[in-house]
């Protein structure tokens, strides 16, 4: 083996040694396990849909001991959970800034598994685009995807930069292929605001969305260039949209002056900032155009 590869090697095995210090394995039941990072002294990220349950949540420390951790909140839409454990006490990790990252940089994963101790992936950014939103309507800002095959242990784990920094968690949740590395920056705005409230603002509408191709009738009366929109399947009784007079069969092709052509383009206008506020609706009924519009509700839990 080369002298390069040696060295290469070498500071791979150090880097993954170093992360593992703060990342612990999560886990809910007596088998399988997650990945989380101590993010701060009794504080704990892991990944959202991977934590099965809300209560009796044990985590297994870097010293190998497995101790009781309590659920503050959750966050579908980045996939972000953040957990209490007073155990875990490693100082918070050297984070790395996520928007140095570009097509082909190496990355590494590292997570834990109860049992084995800690693991890692190695692989490179495939993509990178200043900003997109999650199907959920979370923002990561900078989206980053890895080119890397994600065991379901290390789901929730660290993402490594090149100088050894943890730049994110990984989730295989929001990409079809690969995984994504919700940024540092994004986990530390939702866990401060978790911590603070228990939960993250987001508006509400009461609708159930599914994209729509419009009909060719239908496309060239709105003179628009995207030939897709949304069609309302169902509205919460009481709900915003229920009081605007939205109905089933309803079909939303702009909403804030923004165009609609997809659930997500609905989900983008739906932040804490947008709660209380009303947002005009351009949507289309029995073929014919109608305006109207929706005051945005505080969503409690679920729902569009």
């Amino acid at each position: 083996m080369s002298e390069e590869l040696i060295q290469l090697s070498n500071a791979l095995a150090q880097a993954t040694g170093r992360a593992a210090a703060s990342v612990v394995a999560v886990h809910t039941g007596p088998r399988g396990s997650s990945s989380g990072i101590v993010w701060r002294a009794g504080i704990i990220v892991t990944s959202e849909h991977a934590l099965r349950q809300d209560e009796e949540i044990q985590v297994t420390l870097p010293s190998g001991r497995a101790v009781p951790a309590t659920l503050v909140g959750r966050d579908p839409s980045t996939d972000i959970a953040v957990l209490k454990c007073a155990e875990a006490e490693s100082g918070a990790p050297e984070l790395g800034d996520a928007a140095t990252l570009r097509p082909g940089s190496l990355t590494l994963v590292v997570g834990r598994t109860r049992v084995s101790g800690p693991i890692a992936a190695l692989g490179v950014v495939s993509l990178v685009t200043p900003e997109r939103r999650s199907w959920a309507g979370g923002s990561l800002a900078p989206y980053i995807r890895l080119d890397i095959g994600l065991q379901p242990t290390a789901v929730g784990g660290a993402v490594i930069d090149a100088q050894g920094n943890i730049v994110g968690l990984a989730t295989p949740r929001f990409g079809r292929f690969g995984a994504i590395a919700v940024p540092a920056s994004a986990i530390q705005k939702i866990t401060d605001t978790l911590l603070k409230q228990g939960r993250i603002p987001r508006g509400y509408l009461g609708v159930g969305l599914q994209p729509l191709r419009l009909p060719n009738a239908l496309f060239e009366t709105l003179q628009r260039t995207e030939k897709t929109a949304v069609i309302v399947l169902e509205t919460s009784p009481g709900g915003p949209a229920d009081k605007a007079g939205v109905m089933i069969g309803d079909i939303l092709v702009e909403l804030g002056g923004h165009t609609v052509t997809r659930p997500e383009d609905v989900h983008s206008l739906l932040g804490e900032d947008a709660i209380g506020k009303s947002l005009m609706l351009k949507y289309v009924r029995g073929g014919k155009v109608r305006e109207g519009s929706i005051e945005v509700a505080d969503r409690q839990r679920g729902g569009e």
